[in-house]
């Protein structure tokens, strides 16, 4: 049988540095990963007022604050200061390997044309990897909320830039679940399938199973980004552990959006016991606070996961992603390296 990865091993209590331990970082939003420092100083510059971080109440507050944090980027090196940053950052908590989303529409209208901003997206993301030896692949986002013929427009961008050797490497689906089902965008789906793209859409968040049941039945979902509320299902639990799809789950952002009560109460342990196959992310630090270091030990002091646990979660962060083989193979030694520490 599988053994239960949350059980206590080698009787360490956790002391090794969490740092050290190399993550892939799946489910980051660009903007919600700017620093707290960067968006006042950018609102100073721009002479706009710092939209309120933190106590949403609702997921429409919280998207009300995202979109005000995207309209803080009024120049190319705007965006440029970003990307960096959050490559930087990434480096400082032992990422080796980054899967922002990004969405360009929501910038159109200060950056210019979706395809302008997402080139330059790609550039600043190449030149901040060399800097901070971090491997950096994009997600292009599609919003929910809004009809799939305008996903259509977005998705025809995002496949023209990855022929010419863009390194987007998924399609995620975004934006309140509530109303929104993934059965619409299937076409887009199996389009991005088509083109080589990973299936990442958001489900199981603000609503059940059956949001789970459609992105992986309808949208062909290799990952699903949050998926923890598959826990109300004992029978999706079962499928997805026998699947082998990964949930990309972030603990904080469950509980600041009222998905989850408490963190001591976040059903990762759960799903891993199940056998379901999981990664651990921060969604958006700007907006909720942890960034991905913060996660793991919060994992570790909150919800009790030991060295172990916490290394199978990292090794499922870099088997379930886009990086390349060679980076893969590295990031998985300096896993096992990591655990042989005393």
């Amino acid at each position: 049988g599988v053994s239960d990865p949350t059980a206590s091993g080698a009787g360490d209590g956790g002391r090794r540095d969490l740092a050290l331990l190399p993550k892939a970082h799946l489910h980051l939003h660009l903007e919600g990963s700017m620093r707290p420092t960067t968006l006042r100083s950018l609102c100073e510059r721009n002479g706009l007022e710092a939209p309120q971080i933190r106590g949403f109440g609702s997921f429409a507050a919280f998207a009300e604050t995202y979109v005000a944090a995207c309209s803080v980027l009024r120049a190319p090196g705007d965006l440029g200061r970003l990307i960096d940053e959050v490559v930087a950052d990434a480096a400082t908590d032992g990422c080796r390997w980054i899967e922002p989303a990004f969405y360009p529409a929501h910038h159109e209208e200060r950056l210019g044309p979706q395809r302008d901003v997402w080139e330059m997206a790609v550039e600043f993301g190449e030149s901040a990897s060399r800097r901070h030896g971090v491997g950096v692949g994009w997600i292009a986002g599609l919003d929910r909320t809004r009809e799939p013929e305008f996903a259509d427009g977005v998705l025809d961008v995002v496949l023209d830039l990855l022929g010419e050797g863009a390194p987007i490497v998924g399609l995620g689906l975004h934006n309140d679940e509530a109303w929104h089902p993934p059965e619409p965008f299937e076409r887009q789906f199996a389009r991005a399938a088509e083109g080589g793209l990973l299936r990442v859409p958001h489900a199981g968040e603000l609503e059940g199973p059956e949001s789970v049941r459609g992105a992986l039945e309808v949208l062909g979902a290799q990952r699903i980004q949050h998926g923890v509320r598959a826990v109300e299902d004992e029978s999706l639990l079962a499928e997805l552990a026998g699947r082998g799809e990964l949930l990309d789950v972030s603990p904080t952002s469950n509980v600041m959006l009222g998905v989850v009560e408490r963190l001591e109460d976040h059903p990762l342990p759960q799903l891993m016991a199940a056998g379901v196959r999981c990664s651990l992310n921060a969604d958006d630090p700007l907006l909720f606070g942890p960034g991905i270091l913060e996660e793991y030990e919060l994992a570790r002091s909150e919800l009790g996961l030991d060295d172990h646990a916490l290394a199978a979660l990292a090794r499922n962060s870099f088997a379930g992603s886009a990086a390349p083989d060679h980076l893969v193979a590295s990031a998985q030694l300096g896993i096992e390296q990591w655990l042989e520490r005393a």
